[in-house]
This record gives structure tokens, sequence and C-alpha cells, in this order.
């Protein structure tokens, strides 16, 4: 059969009424939980992966599938409205945007953000329908080797790139790697680094490594930088029919276009990640835009809202690509999701369109089905999604910590587990407190036993002989190709960082920096290492500082 034919009958099944319904439940808890305050989406896949367990696979991943989404979109709302990006992917979002809406057109960056992802997200997920058959074909034919050289490819950009600090990333990576030989080893029976506790024979579940770095740890870091007070919410109050003006669909629909070409490749190949994505697409904008429009840049231009918003929901489908055709995760969002398709039992990999066809494309359909759910929900729903910015910021983070130990419990019903996500948590806390990035460990986490096999395959098939592990042209390649990957990733890097410094101070900061305590008068740490992090803005506004006259809407 063709590659429409099988997605035919990936909608046939996503269709289906019970499909329908789980593919609605995952949009609405993924936008729920990722409009709050100071959450990414892997910090909301994560802590809405337990919920699928009591599901069949089918049903859990269109589910995941919507939450995946519906993370990503329910960022720009919280960037928009409280200047508050859940990660460094939504800081151009959230300065654009949010300029927006304090001089009364943030319906406009809503709407522009919601249809740019809309757009984006279809021709992403059509590139994805196209390419992932293709690559999987291919990569039928390769040996162990060469997944041992993608999987090097793998940790090397993952851990050099995947942050602001190569070092720390390499740190970052090999504690995750050293997460993953606990256990017992598969070829000896020994047992390895289980400190003579029966519970760590087989090994740390994945799950709770996900679930104790990104919601917990998350959750432990935000909560710890929280001060009383209400979050100050730019109301909408135009109904959403009229949102969007002739001239503003003008002026957004060649940024979705180009923020989607940009975004897919970016999103496809480990080279930085979405927030790679965005920089290069807000560049291009800026680069691209009509003389009078270019000086709206930095005070609320609606292009740079449109072509970053369009570039990151890209950049989500193209994650897609290697790890459901190689099995290898390009962003820490798709290590957690790698981490769903284990807790089946199902490797995700060349043979997936195989050995699964009915799941792989019922789930490539129930993304086209998600995508337009989310279209309509988001725009009517604005209203209901804000409100739940309101909920009292202790309870708030309070209810995640309790979620995220229902989920690790429910993940093999023992309170050992529990203790394992506590001390995985604090250690999430403290590498995001120190600057760590703390993908890099999930990723090693996951990949290290995978890449451990295949690389005692390749030394079995040789009789231990080291060269065979280059001995193909492919794993040439691959290493050529790993080169070139990281020097294009910090060309694009410091690119990204030469326009962060153009960009005009934000009044409004981040939530870790907002809720800083006033009275101690000290400076937000993130910032004064000069990195940016998924929760601080490029330049925050000092005490002391002048207003931008310019800004409609002072912030003292």
């Amino acid at each position: 059969m063709d590659t429409w034919s099988l997605l035919l009958d990936g909608f046939a099944t996503a269709l289906q009424p019970i499909y329908l319904l789980y593919a609605l439940l995952g949009v609405l808890l993924g936008t729920a939980v990722g409009v709050l305050p100071g959450i990414g989406p892997a910090m909301t896949v994560a802590l809405l992966l337990p919920i699928t367990y009591a599901l069949e696979p089918t049903a859990a991943f269109i589910v995941f599938a919507g939450i995946y989404y519906g993370g990503m979109y329910g960022g720009s709302t919280t960037s928009i409205l409280l200047n508050t990006p859940g990660e460094s992917a939504s800081i151009v979002t959230a300065l654009e945007g949010n300029k927006m809406a304090r001089a009364g057109r943030g319906a406009a960056a809503l709407a522009t953000a919601a249809i740019g992802s809309f757009v984006a997200g279809t021709i992403a997920t059509v590139l994805l329908t196209l390419l992932a058959p293709t690559v999987a074909r291919f990569a039928v034919s390769l040996g162990p080797s060469d997944y041992f050289a993608l999987m090097v490819i793998a940790f090397l950009t993952v851990g050099a790139l995947l942050g602001d600090s190569a070092w720390r990333g390499m740190v970052s990576l090999s504690i995750g790697l050293f997460i993953g030989l606990i256990g017992v080893d598969t070829l000896t029976g020994q047992t390895r680094f289980t400190l003579g506790i029966p519970q760590l024979g087989d090994g740390i579940d994945v799950v709770l490594v996900a679930v104790g770095l990104f919601a917990l740890g998350e959750a432990l870091y935000v909560g710890s930088r929280l001060r009383g007070g209400e979050l100050p919410i730019i109301p909408i109050t135009r109904g959403w029919r009229t949102w969007m003006r002739r001239s503003d669909w003008a002026r957004s629909w060649k940024p979705w276009l180009r923020g989607a070409a940009i975004g897919f490749p970016i999103g496809s190949i480990p080279a930085g990640g979405a927030d790679v994505a965005t920089f290069l697409s807000y560049a291009s904008e800026r680069s691209l835009a009509k003389p009078e429009y270019r000086k709206q840049f930095g005070k609320g231009a609606i292009e740079g809202v449109a072509g970053p918003e369009a570039a990151n929901n890209a950049a989500a489908a193209g994650v897609l690509v290697p790890l459901l055709t190689l099995g290898i995760p390009t962003s820490a969002t798709a290590a957690i999701i790698l981490s769903a398709f284990q807790t089946y039992g199902i490797a995700p990999g060349p043979r997936l369109f195989e050995t699964q066809p009915v799941l792989v494309w019922a789930l490539i359909a129930s993304l086209f089905i998600g995508n337009a759910m989310l279209l309509v929900l988001n725009l009517p729903l604005v209203g209901m999604w804000v409100k739940l910015l309101q909920i009292p910021r202790p309870y708030l983070y309070a209810g995640i910590l309790v979620f995220a130990g229902l989920g690790a419990y429910a993940a093999n019903f023992t309170t050992f587990d529990i203790g394992v996500l506590l001390v995985l948590g604090v250690l999430g806390f403290f590498m995001r407190r120190l600057g760590f990035p703390v993908a890099p460990l999930v990723v090693g986490a996951i990949l290290g036993p995978m890449a451990e096999e295949q690389l005692r395959k390749a030394m079995q098939i040789s009789q231990g002989d080291p060269a065979y592990l280059v001995h193909s042209p492919f794993s040439w390649i691959a290493y050529g190709l790993m080169v070139v990957i990281i020097a294009l990733s910090l060309w694009l890097k410091r690119r990204r960082a030469r326009y962060e410094a153009s960009l005009p101070a934000v009044d409004t900061v981040a939530i870790s920096a907002l809720d800083e305590d006033i009275e101690s008068h000290e400076p937000h740490p993130e910032l004064d290492r000069g990195r940016l992090s998924t929760t601080a803005l490029p330049r925050v506004r000092r005490d002391g500082e002048d207003d931008d006259p310019d800004d409609p809407a002072p912030s003292r």
C-alpha cells in the first residue's frame, strides 16, 4: 500500500468516536496544563504521561499526540498575556506578543499564534507523512555499527547544543548515561550500581526519570521563586471573531509559511531545537519586513509572533521524523515520548511501520485531527484558559507535586518509586538552579542502554575489533554530518545570541524573575550569569532603568 492509502487507514481508525473523544481529551489536557505559567511542553508531556497507563496503545498515543500539540499551543497564551514563556522557544512570542497585548492588540497576537500554529503544524505533519516511511525503508538496511553512530551523534549534539554551555550539557549527559547503566547487565547477569538495593535490579524506570526531572524538579524550581500577589494578566475583551483585521491577515500569512519552512528541518535534526528555529524565524521576519513595519519590531510587530509560533510548531512535528523512523530523540519532549513507547514495550525505529502500522498511522492521523481541534478550541475558549492563570500558585504547584507522585506510584505501584522520584526531583531542582540543562540527562538515560546494546552487537560481530564501528560508508557519512551539524548549530546559536543582544528591554520578566523577592534586591542568578534560560527573557529591566518611551504601558 502507498503512503496515502495507509494514511486513509489511519484516519479510519482515528475518526472512530471513541478515539475522537481521546483526541479531544488530549488536546484539552495539554492546553490546560501548557497554559499554566512557567510550564513548558516537556513538563506538560512528562506530567500527563501517567494518565495514559490504563489505555491500550493506540488510544494512549492518540491522547499523547493531543497532549503534545496542546502543550505547544498553550504556551503562546501565557507568553502573550502574562509575558511568562515556559521555555526559551517562546521568548520571542513573549517579547512581541506581550507588547501587542499592552497596546490593546492581544487578541490579534493570540489569533495569529493559533492560526499560524495550525498552518505550520499541518504543513509539517504532511511532510512527516511523506518523509517518515521513506526514511524507515532506508533505515532497515542499517547495521549495529550504523545505529551506534547515530546514537553517538544524538549524544554529542544534544549534550553540546541543548543549553548554553557545552560542558554543562556533557556533564548532564554523563549523569544520564550513568542512570541508564543502573540495574542488571543483560549479557553477563551482573548487577551494576544497585548499592545492594533489590528494587534497582530492573533499573530506574524512564517514566520516573522524565516525571522527576521535568515535572517535579521544574515545579520545585519555579515554586522556589514564587512570592505572593496576583499575576498581571492583560485581559482580552473583544469577541474572537473580530480579532484579525484584513491587514493582520496580509502581514501574517507569509511569516506562517516561512516559519514552517524553517522549523521543520531544524526540528528534524539535532541543531539546537525549537528555540533556534524561533530566533532564526524572528531574524528572517525582521530582515524581510517592509520598512514601515520593520520599526515596529520590539514594540509589537505581528510578524514577530506569526513567524516564530509557526516555526515552533513545525519543529514540534519535525522531531517526530527521527523519533519514529530511527528511535532517536532530538529534543527533551521527544525523549519523553520515546519513554512512553518503551512503557508499552514498543521500540520506535525502522521496523515500527511494519510491526505497528495501525498504531503509527493512527498516531499521524491524530496529529492532523488534534491540530484542527486545537484551532477550534483555542480561539473561542481563550477566556477559559485565561481563568486557569488565576489559580493561586501555591495550590497550582502543590497540585503538580501531588500529581507527579501519583504518576510515579502508578508506574509500578511501589512506594520505592516515590522515593526515587523525590531524589530525581531534587537533582533536577539543583541542576536548574546551577544552570545545567536537564534534557541531555533524560536523553542519556533513555538512549544509553540502547547504545550499549548496539555497541555490544557490533563488537560480537567483529570479534572485538573497534575498527568495525567505522567500516561502513554510512558510519563515515554519519560522523561527517555530526561535525557539520555541530558547526551549523554553533553558528545558529551565535546568530541567535546577536539577535538577543539587539532585542529591546522587556518590562515584565518571566516568572522566575517576576516572582523574585523584591525586598532582598538580589539580582536573578540566571540573568547575572548571562545565560538564556527557559524562564528568563533576553534583557530584563533593572531597578533604576528608565521605561521605554515607546511602551504604551510602562511597568512603573
